[in-house]
């Protein structure tokens, strides 16, 4: 029998950054996404593994998911021979009641996909990654902030072995540590400001324009149209991830925010980017970006900037580009004739960069899923380039390394079917070995390679300084 879904509304308004800090600062499984903190629309969530949590792990090179206790992966770990999006389409098959409460998140799986998961849903060859291809945390309990109308809300699943004081107690619980923290007016441990470190590039600047150029001529060869390449920045730094995210946050606020912390590795992200948003009903929603531009503190200027990426034709080409791709990837899974693009090379502007937005849309076939959509469309063209297969495997020979996290994709799976991943761009990766910033952007014939490398290096700047690197 389907569990329950209970929904508990509180009476203050708590703020969210405050309330992670407060309640899950010092959880070593747990999740924050984020709608940015002056938001005034859209959802936040955030939580902690449970008693009953699993938590995922998967091996493209295996062909294997791992399914474990969290905090004790030895503890009752299940490998099974299948992939995360076969094992997550027979969890999530009719696991709610319908009529659950609220748009949104409604409990379920919370994570990321990382880039060389791709090599099972393209069947190309790609680097084999130092982290889990993906990693899954099960969530049965959470907060929930409608920045909207401002109200938070605790929901819970009301399993039907379970007596419901269980979640009172533990909605008790939350309130309690919530009032204690706004009572001392302290938003968690006092940070200290990042020592300078250097940056070390996978690929320097010479090397990247070489790179740049080895695209341009794929690209001549007629091999692809665009190639989004990408470099890594690694940093010798451990600083908390709390901490690494708050500065993140307060540097380059996104409505697409979010801290993952799963063991020893954590993901921030200020990321702009929504890869695909699936609701309950089917509808589908991709936001592909494919141009930029920086900011400029002068009022004048900015605009100046602005107006040229509205104008390129470089940067049109290329957002156009993945916009073709992209309905080409839902329509193999949605309805004959839904695929629309309602939104066409919209400017966005950010704390650090103007980008140029496109949007498409679709309604799931009878009988897909979210699940189905994603396994369509990942990894997001926007991340590879044109076409998809030929652009992998282009850009698996020049990289010389694996991805990892980077340019994959997180955020959620909903028990009811519901699924809203983000771009892992704008990202952090922390782990035992320190930290790493992926960047990159798509190349065409008309790129110029320099201006190529200068974008990643805007791209990242924001990412750097936040953990005090240069």
């Amino acid at each position: 029998m389907p569990a329950r879904i209970r929904h508990i509304p509180l009476a203050e308004w708590w703020d969210p950054a405050r309330a992670f800090a407060s309640l899950y600062r010092d959880s070593a499984y747990s999740f924050w996404l984020d709608a940015g903190p002056d938001a005034t629309s859209g959802f936040s969530y955030l939580g902690a593994a449970s008693e009953r949590s699993r938590f995922l792990t998967a091996s493209v090179p295996l062909g294997t998911i791992t399914v474990s206790v969290p905090g004790d992966p030895g503890q009752l770990a299940r490998t099974s021979p299948t992939t995360v999006f076969d094992y997550l389409a027979d969890d999530l098959a009719h696991a709610v009641e319908n009529g659950a409460n609220g748009d949104g998140f409604r409990l379920g799986w919370v994570g990321w996909l990382g880039y060389e998961l791709g090599a099972q849903t393209v069947e190309t060859p790609v680097h084999d990654s130092r982290y889990p291809d993906a990693a899954l945390l099960h969530i049965d309990r959470a907060l929930v902030f409608d920045h909207a109308s401002r109200v938070v809300s605790l929901i819970a699943l009301d399993e039907n072995d379970e007596p419901s004081n269980h979640v009172d107690e533990w909605a008790s619980e939350v309130v309690d540590v919530l009032r204690a923290a706004s009572a001392h007016a302290r938003l968690g441990a006092a940070t200290e400001t990042p020592h300078r470190t250097d940056a070390v590039w996978r690929h320097d600047e010479t090397s990247y324009v070489d790179l740049i150029r080895r695209c341009q001529s794929s690209i001549r060869d007629g091999d692809a149209y665009q190639l989004c390449l990408t470099n890594e920045v690694r940093i010798d730094t451990h600083p908390h991830p709390v901490d690494a995210y708050l500065a993140v946050r307060a540097g380059s606020p996104s409505h697409h925010g979010g801290l993952l912390r799963f063991g020893d590795t954590a993901l921030l992200s200020a990321s702009p980017e929504q890869f695909l948003s699936v609701s309950s009903d089917g509808a589908v929603r991709t936001r592909p970006i494919k141009g930029t531009r920086p900011r400029s503190t002068d009022a004048a200027a900015d605009a100046a900037l602005r107006a040229e990426l509205e104008s390129s034709e470089k940067e049109r080409a290329e957002n156009l580009m993945i916009v073709d791709l992209m309905r080409n990837d839902l329509g193999r899974v949605s309805q004959l004739g839904s695929v629309v693009v309602s939104s066409l090379l919209a400017v966005e502007s950010y704390a650090h960069v103007h980008q140029l937005v496109s949007t498409v849309e679709s309604q799931l076939a009878v009988g897909l899923t979210g699940i189905d959509a994603v396994r369509s469309s990942f990894p997001a063209g926007s991340m590879t380039g044109a076409p998809k297969i030929s652009a992998m495997s282009i850009l698996n020979g020049l990289e010389d390394g694996p991805r990892g996290i980077y340019s994959g994709a997180f955020g959620y799976f909903g028990l009811d079917g519901a699924v809203d991943l983000a771009m892992v761009i704008r990202s952090i990766v922390l782990d035992p070995g320190g930290a790493s910033v992926g960047t990159g952007g798509g190349i065409t014939a008309l790129s110029d390679p320099h201006e190529e490398v200068e974008e990643t290096r805007i791209k990242a700047a924001a990412l750097l300084a936040a953990l005090g690197a240069e």
